[in-house]
């Protein structure tokens, strides 16, 4: 359900103003990865409700910049082409759904 997008799909994907829900993470970061299978698992239980994606900062760093990601994994959830929250770091699955239940 997630698919990894590049820094420019994800601003035309906020721009369309609906629901999206972004991921941002790099390869050697330990908790990106044990949150992956996680945000995996939420994407399917919320499917419909919001656009699930990732997004490589190594990648898109300019996009990591300007919306003043200073620690990673970093959930987003874009509604209306703004910001509505975010999540910095790891979580457990239970906080996660929480998180997510309580803005999208």
């Amino acid at each position: 359900m997630v698919k990894e997008v590049t820094g420019q799909a994800l601003e035309a994907l906020v721009e369309k103003g609906g629901k999206v829900v972004c991921d941002f993470w790099a390869s050697w970061c330990a908790p990106c990865r044990m949150l992956a299978p996680v945000y995996e698992k939420l994407s399917e239980e919320f499917a419909g409700r919001a656009d699930f994606v990732k997004v490589d900062v190594d990648a898109n760093g300019d996009l990591a910049a300007s919306l003043g990601i200073m620690g990673i994994p970093a959930i987003f959830v874009f509604e209306k082409g703004q910001v509505k929250a975010q999540n910095i770091g790891f979580y457990p699955e239970e906080q996660m759904r929480a998180f997510l239940s309580g803005n999208i």
